[in-house]
C-alpha cells in the first residue's frame, strides 16, 4: 500500500511539473491579433527592422516577399532557417498564428501607415 501511494505521489508530482513547464512555455504565446501584431513588430522587428525594412534579417515588406507564397513564409516562421539567425517559432506560435502572420506580411497590413500610403500610389 505504501509503495502505491508513494508511486502515485511521485507520478502526480512529475505530471504537475510537466504541466507547469508547458504552461510557462505557452504563457508568452500571443493570443489575439493585437498581441500578434505587437509580437511581429517587436520580436521579428528586432532582426528584420521595426519597420520590416531589413536589418540582421531580410526585409519583410510585401514587395520583398512577393515571390514567396504564404505557405512558404509560414514554413520559414515555423521551422526557422538553419545556419542563420532565424529561429524556429513553432514552440511559441500555433499553426493558425503562424498562418495569420504570414498573411499579414504578404498583405502589408503590419506596416506603418506611411508605407501603406506609398503602396497605394
Amino acid at each position: 500500500m505504501k509503495k502505491s501511494v508513494a508511486g502515485f505521489r511521485w507520478r502526480h508530482s512529475v505530471l504537475a511539473g510537466l504541466m507547469l513547464i508547458t504552461a510557462n512555455a505557452l504563457a508568452g504565446a500571443p493570443e489575439n491579433e493585437a498581441e500578434l501584431k505587437n509580437f511581429v513588430i517587436q520580436d521579428c522587428g528586432s532582426c528584420h527592422g521595426l519597420k520590416l525594412k531589413g536589418g540582421l534579417g531580410p526585409p519583410l515588406r510585401p514587395e520583398d516577399i512577393a515571390s514567396l507564397p504564404a505557405l512558404a513564409i509560414a514554413a520559414i516562421i515555423r521551422e526557422g532557417v538553419p545556419g542563420t539567425a532565424m529561429p524556429p517559432w513553432k514552440a511559441l506560435l500555433t499553426d493558425p498564428q503562424i498562418a495569420w502572420i504570414s498573411q499579414q506580411l504578404k498583405s502589408g497590413a503590419l506596416l506603418a501607415p506611411e508605407h501603406a500610403d506609398l503602396q497605394s500610389r
